[in-house]
């Protein structure tokens, strides 16, 4: 029997500098960047409520107004702004500083620059039939090089049997990549630094500890960090 989501609610990381898509991002903060006919974040605030998921955690903080401004026009998912215009936090730190704002034990966590087509099932629904929370203090999605559009990396991380996580080894490559999405625990935050620090450090306990899983993505990916990687990422989306 198919699982109701695990959580009503995610965190869309949107507060980055955008260095890597310049110079779209030097009068715009990348979020507000078009790709496909809408801006990024719109591709992922529109996942969000296409799944049900009914409220979304947006940070800011490079050029914040126009961040505000565009959301302020949302009706679904419900938004509400953690600011960090006076300091750039990082994943880890800027989830811990809007935890009050989320209000939830368990929630998802996403880029605000992710494109991707789903397979079968929507990826919150998988990510949320995939949990367990007993096991688990984070489930990430992750992504096959096959499945990865624009990418040219050589990977994050492996999957053992279960789904267990392991990091890729030094001057290897590693299977999957990350795909910027993942259902989470609060638990995963305790004890957290102050200050701007990223996921990877709470991962790396995560992994010494068993916690860290991942569900390999059904569907299609796309990187877009970069300006020359949005039209391939247009047309590979115009054509199905």
């Amino acid at each position: 029997m198919t699982k109701p989501l695990a959580s009503d609610v995610a965190m869309v990381l949107a507060a980055g500098l955008g260095k890597r898509m310049r110079p779209l991002t030097a009068s715009r903060p990348k979020p507000l960047v078009r790709v496909a006919g809408k801006p990024l974040i719109d591709h992922a605030l529109d996942k969000l409520d296409e799944a049900g998921v009914g409220r979304a955690v947006v940070n800011v903080h490079y050029l914040p107004d126009q961040m505000r401004a565009h959301l302020a026009h949302r009706r679904s998912p419900a938004i509400a702004v953690s600011d960090e215009t006076g300091q750039l936090l990082e994943t880890g730190g800027g989830t811990v500083r809007a935890l009050p704002l989320i209000g939830a034990d368990t929630f998802f966590s996403l880029n605000s620059d992710n494109v991707w087509l789903d397979g079968p099932r929507n990826v919150f629904a998988a990510l949320s039939d995939a949990w367990d929370e007993e096991r688990m203090d984070a489930l990430l999605l992750v992504v096959s090089h096959a499945q990865a559009f624009n990418y040219t990396g050589v990977g994050d991380f492996h999957l053992g049997p279960l789904g267990e996580v392991s990091r890729r080894k030094q001057g290897r490559v590693a299977p999957y990549i990350f795909g910027g999405i993942q259902l989470m625990s609060k638990r995963l935050l305790r004890e957290a630094p102050d200050g701007p620090f990223s996921f990877n450090l709470l991962w790396n306990r995560a992994i010494e500890e068993g916690r860290l899983f991942g569900l390999p993505h059904t569907g299609l990916w796309y990187e877009v960090g970069a300006p020359e990687m949005i039209a391939p990422t247009e047309a590979a989306l115009t054509s199905g």
